[in-house]
Parts: structure tokens; C-alpha cells; sequence
């Protein structure tokens, strides 16, 4: 469907915020954004004493409140340390899963067990990492966003000192299942957090800046897990993890503030924050729970997002394109250790090729999303629709299809490590953009379910990888690579149907299946 071609009405009848303006959010998610006033075409009363951004004409949405306490009137400077906290927080999670793509070569021949194996920590790890974001959003609903990042922090510090000292592959498994549950906090909630600080027009950059952490994550994991095993204990891998963990807890306890804040109540209605110890270990919010969703709301939050069709079929296709990262990532060196004669150094200079292809994605993407979002809304008289965002996996699948396809080729016939590098950087490459891209649709979809959309896609995302990471490389040894990823570069080919689809028909499906209307955002 053409910009031009989608419906402009306004509903006649929306919800309103507690100042009795028109609800901004409840509008753009049925019928489309309202957000630059030079575009608009027609005059509406109620789109008149808007608070605006800087620039004169772009509308603040969600409306801020007057209270200072309002994450949103909060310094730019406080928004993005706590921005950066919480995606160094998200950074984590998958740097230690990945760091076992590396230790596992070291820890088969100390336990006397196969590399395949020994693999299997991972898979139990990544499983997890998609479980605890759907239990994270959950407790965040009714606990409040701080206590729950401090305490997961905290136990994501004890699962990793443990995985740094387990003596036994079934102590190292245990911890490592553990570690995925409580580390993967800020990584499957962490769009709760964007949304709670930062306006809809900025909501692509800050995605991009938090989704960049998580991409390059897996792989610096194993690029300094590589250079430290080859003259280190693999335990020392784990143990620079650890500390990298701990490091974020007390950044945690010393910058980041609760954001939660009920926008639909009065001002005057708000308890008052006294101390900053007991937001961050939950009492403050406890006193405020009837303000919040009640437990279970709050459990009923993501079951009743997953329903929804937007929801489910950006999850499954975000599942069948990310799939391969993980995938790739956990068993490469199982590939390249006999084909090039990679060591452990030589492997680590090669995840170097992911992390370049990840910064250049976030470069792009910078100004590619507002870029193409501001193109369509213009083309669409003013009115932004969140299908707008899925434009730019349409110059994204092309890096994500080439890339699959030359690696396999490079890796079966023995292609010069050169090709196979280059390959895999344009696969990344292509996911970044991807990333922020189906992440920005399902946000703008349903606002008020930041935190749940968030950790269905990244519950999508890590159960794509649990499930290839079992099989990869007994389906590349046995049809060959060139074959099996060829069958990868298919699927993300098939699934980009979705894309086309949500494209044509994303504004009826959310306007059939209605609102989620929950208690609070």
C-alpha cells in the first residue's frame, strides 16, 4: 500500500489524558502518528496547544507532564547515562553466552567430552536468554523497572563467578542456564526503558544506540575470550565476564533511577521520591504498587501481547532471520579451526570482520531510519503509520541473503578466510539494520507495550538460536555448508513475505484486533 493511500481520519472518539488533551499514542496506534505540525493538511482543534520539541514543529509524543519527576522532563544528560548503562547492561548477556563458542575447545579436551557436547551449555544459555526477558517485563509491571534490574543484576554476577569456577561440565551447564536467565535484563527489557525516557521521534536513534551493544556483544565475546585462552586459564574468560557484570551493577546503583511513570494519573497523585537506596531495592515502588498493573496484570501483559497478530508474525520472522546469527556464531570456530588452521588468536582476529559490520550498521542506520521514516510520512500528507519502519529491511534482506549464501560457498570449498569474512560482515550488517528496524514496528505498534514487544523479539531471537545451535554442525557435516546455508539464505527469503505483508495489511490488523489497553504503559 502506497503512503499516499492510507486512510487520514482521526477517530471521533479517543481516549484522552488526565489534562483532557487527545491521547497521541491512542491515535497513532490505529490510526497513525500526528507528528510534525507543518504537514499537517487539515486545522483540528484538538491538535492545537500541543507541546512541541525545540524546533517549532515536531509534537511530543506522549505529552510530557509538568512534574519534574516525569523521566520525560528529565536532563538529556541523565537520559543517556542511564541510555548507556542500560546498554552496556544488554551487552552482557550475550557476550557470555558467546564467550562459550571459544572456552568450549579447551573445557572438551579437560572433560574428555566432544566439542558438540560441550556446545550444549550454550544452547541451555541461549534458551534462557529469551525466558528471562518475558519473566523481566513481567515482574517489571508490577515490582517497577529499577529493583528488577538491580536484583537480576546481582544474581547475573553470581551465575557468573560461578561459571568462572565451575570444576564439572554439569556445575558449568547449571550455571550457565542460570547466568542466561538473570543477565538478559536489560537486553529483554531494555526498550521499557527507552520508551519510558525518550519521545516517539526519538525512539529509532535510541533503539539503534542499545540494539548496537547487543549485536556486537557475541562477538567481542569471543574475540577476548580467544586472545585470553591462548595464554590463560579458559576460567579467565568467564572471570573478565564477571567483572564486566559487576561493573554495570554498581553503574546500575549509582545512575539509573526508577522510570516508570504513570502519565495517567495526576501529578498530584504520585507519591513523592525520597530515597534513591530504596527505589533501587524496591520499596518505594511497593508503596506505589496500586498504581501499577496488579500481579496479574502484569503476568497477563505479555500473553495478551504474543496474541496479538502484529506481535506474533514481527516475532516470527525476526525469529527465522536472527536464527543464523546465533547459530553461525556458536559453532564457527568448529568450522574454521580445521579449514584454515585457525588458533585461538587467529580466531579472535577473525570476529573482528562482525564487530566492523555491526559499527557500520549503526552508522547507517543513525540516519537511515528517521531518514526513510520522515521520506514515507512526508509522501503520507504528515501522518506517520508504524509500518513505515519496516521499509528499511527491504535494503537490508540483499546484505542478509548474500551474506549466508558466499559463506557457505567460501566454507565448503575452502574459499580464501578473506571471502568467508567479508561474507559474514554483510550478514551482520544486514541484521543490524533489520534489528532496529522490526524492534521501532512493534514498539510503534503498541506503545504501551514497550517492554512486552521487546521481549517477545527477543524471545524470537534466542529461541531461533537455541534451536540451530543444537543442529548446525551436523547439518553442515552431513549436506555440506554450501548447501545448508544456502537453505538459511531460503528461509530469510520466505519469511521476508511477512515483511511484504504486515506492509499491506499491518494498519487493519491493528486496527482489527483493537488496543491493549492496559492499566499503565
Amino acid at each position: 500500500m502506497e503512503p499516499d493511500e492510507l486512510e487520514q481520519k482521526t477517530p471521533e472518539s479517543v481516549a484522552e489524558d488526565q489534562n483532557g488533551q487527545v491521547d497521541l499514542e491512542a491515535v497513532g496506534e490505529q490510526e497513525g502518528y500526528i507528528v510534525d505540525l507543518n504537514l499537517i493538511e487539515k486545522d483540528d482543534p484538538r491538535y492545537r496547544n500541543l507541546k512541541l520539541a525545540p524546533d517549532g514543529h515536531t509534537v511530543l509524543i506522549p505529552q510530557p507532564s509538568d512534574d519534574p519527576n516525569d523521566p520525560l522532563n528529565w536532563s538529556q544528560t541523565k537520559k543517556h547515562i542511564i541510555l548507556f548503562v542500560i546498554s552496556a547492561t544488554a551487552f552482557l548477556p550475550d557476550y557470555g553466552s558467546a564467550t562459550g563458542a571459544v572456552t568450549l575447545l579447551p573445557q572438551s579436551a579437560i572433560w574428555g567430552l566432544s566439542e558438540d557436547y560441550v556446545n550444549h551449555s550454550q544452547a541451555g544459555n541461549v534458551f534462557m536468554l529469551g525466558v528471562g526477558g518475558v519473566f523481566t517485563v513481567a515482574l517489571s509491571a508490577y515490582f517497577g523497572r529499577l529493583p528488577v534490574l538491580f536484583w537480576f543484576v546481582l544474581c547475573a554476577l553470581w551465575s557468573a563467578g560461578w561459571c568462572a569456577g565451575a570444576a564439572t561440565f554439569d556445575s558449568f551447564m547449571a550455571a550457565r542456564i542460570l547466568n542466561g536467565f538473570f543477565s538478559t535484563v536489560a537486553q529483554g527489557g531494555g526498550l521499557m526503558f527507552i520508551k519510558d525516557m525518550f519521545f516517539f521521534h526519538e525512539h529509532a536513534r535510541k533503539i539503534n544506540i542499545w540494539a548496537s551493544f547487543i549485536i556486537l556483544s557475541p562477538y567481542f565475546g569471543p574475540l577476548f575470550a580467544a586472545f585470553i585462552i591462548s595464554t590463560q586459564k579458559w576460567q579467565w574468560a568467564f572471570g573478565v565476564y564477571t567483572i564486566e557484570t559487576g561493573l554495570c551493577l554498581i553503574a546500575i546503583a549509582l545512575f539509573v533511577d526508577e522510570t516508570f511513570y504513570n502519565r495517567r494519573i495526576p501529578a498530584s497523585q504520585h507519591l513523592p521520591r525520597k530515597s534513591k537506596l530504596q527505589r533501587l531495592i524496591g520499596i518505594e515502588q511497593w508503596r506505589d504498587r496500586h498504581q501499577r498493573s496488579s500481579f496479574y496484570q502484569a503476568v497477563m501483559r505479555p500473553v495478551r501481547v504474543i496474541l496479538k497478530p502484529i506481535v506474533f508474525l514481527s516475532v516470527f520472522y525476526y525469529l527465522f532471520t536472527f536464527a543464523w546469527v546465533v547459530g553461525i556464531n556458536t559453532t564457527l570456530s568448529i568450522f574454521v579451526t580445521p579449514l584454515y588452521g585457525f588458533g585461538p588468536k587467529q580466531i579472535g582476529y577473525f570476529y573482528f570482520t562482525p564487530i566492523v559490520a555491526a559499527i557500520l550498521g549503526e552508522i547507517a542506520g543513525h540516519w537511515l531510519h528517521d531518514s526513510t521514516a520522515r521520506w514515507l510520512t512526508r509522501r503520507n500528507r504528515g501522518t506517520f503509520q508504524p509500518e513505515f519502519r519496516l521499509f528499511v529491511i527491504w535494503l537490508s534482506t540483499p546484505f542478509i541473503i548474500t551474506g549466508l549464501v558466499v559463506l557457505g560457498f567460501a566454507l565448503e570449498r575452502a574459499w580464501h578466510y578473506m571471502v568467508a569474512a567479508v561474507a559474514w560482515g554483510l550478514y551482520v550488517f544486514g541484521i543490524m539494520i533489520t534489528t532496529v528496524g522490526i524492534q521501532s514496528y512493534v514498539l510503534d505498534s503498541y506503545p504501551e507495550a514497550g517492554g512486552e514487544v521487546n521481549a517477545w523479539i527477543n524471545f524470537g531471537r534466542t529461541t531461533g538460536g537455541f534451536i540451530i545451535s543444537y543442529f548446525q554442525v551436523s547439518w553442515a557435516n552431513s549436506m555440506g555448508t554450501e548447501k545448508s546455508f544456502s537453505i538459511q539464505a531460503g528461509v530469510c527469503v520466505a519469511v521476508f513475505f511477512i515483511v511484504i505483508f504486515l506492509q499491506v495489511y499491518g494498519l487493519r490488523l491493528r486496527q482489527w484486533s483493537g488496543r491493549l489497553e492496559f492499566k499503565t504503559d
